[in-house]
């Protein structure tokens, strides 16, 4: 279908811009449905009488606008529907401001009042399972040993004492456990429990973030469990 921009451009009331000039501006993106509408009557108005428009060419540029407008509309509900999840991802997450929360990490803060609560992963078993308690130098605070056989995730507690009975300073700790699988001592992973603070909102480019004492922030959908009681 040919047109004359001559007539598009010509096509106007004074101080209005025609659809043409709409679709030149380099300020708009891109035409909404008020132009493509205008296009289309223009273009059925000075089509070339000898060579009328054809039907299935207008037919596939309907079609092609009807699933362009269809994908706006469905990303602007997926928007919507976007802000509502992350809406109640945040109430969820505030529940938790003053609960414990397993976290995927071997590091734990001691705050010097309640025991500090944690996890061997033993898997399919180990026997006499050894705790170490290591301050941020890497020396050793306690020893913790669960004796015979131990299977599974297996919950200990650590009181805050160090090996002399003596309450250990405020602050980070590692724990490092190892156990005995078949007749050698083997590395285990520990994971540890940390109490929430405060939360983080998020949005759809930042994640909703829990903030553990002592831990610093933790993207809510790595929390491994939620434990409201004490544990171990």
């Amino acid at each position: 279908m040919q047109v004359n921009n001559d007539y598009l451009n010509g096509l106007k009331w004074p101080g209005e811009q025609s659809p043409a000039d709409k679709a030149a501006d380099n300020s708009k993106a891109q035409l909404d449905q008020e132009d493509f509408f205008a296009l289309l009557t223009q273009q059925l108005a000075y089509q070339d009488p000898f060579k009328p428009a054809d039907n299935s060419q207008m037919i596939s540029q309907m079609t092609s606008f009807s699933t362009a407008d269809g994908i706006n509309n469905m990303t602007a509900q997926l928007s919507g529907l976007n802000e509502v999840m992350t809406s109640n991802q945040a109430l969820q997450a505030s529940s938790l401001v003053g609960q414990k929360v397993l976290v995927p990490s071997d590091l734990t803060y001691w705050d010097g009042t309640e025991a500090m609560d944690a996890i061997a992963v033993t898997g399919e078993g180990a026997d006499n399972v050894r705790i170490r308690i290591e301050d941020e130098k890497g020396q050793l605070v306690r020893d913790i040993t669960l004796e015979g056989p131990q299977r599974g995730n297996v919950p200990f507690s650590w009181d805050g004492l160090d090996n002399g009975g003596q309450p250990a300073p405020t602050g980070r700790y590692k724990i490092r456990v190892n156990g005995l699988i078949g007749n050698q001592r083997e590395d285990l992973n520990a994971l540890a429990f940390a109490r929430v603070d405060s939360v983080t909102l998020g949005s759809a480019e930042s994640p909703t973030l829990v903030n553990l004492s002592g831990l610093g922030g933790l993207p809510l959908n790595q929390v491994l469990e939620i434990a409201s009681r004490k544990v171990g």
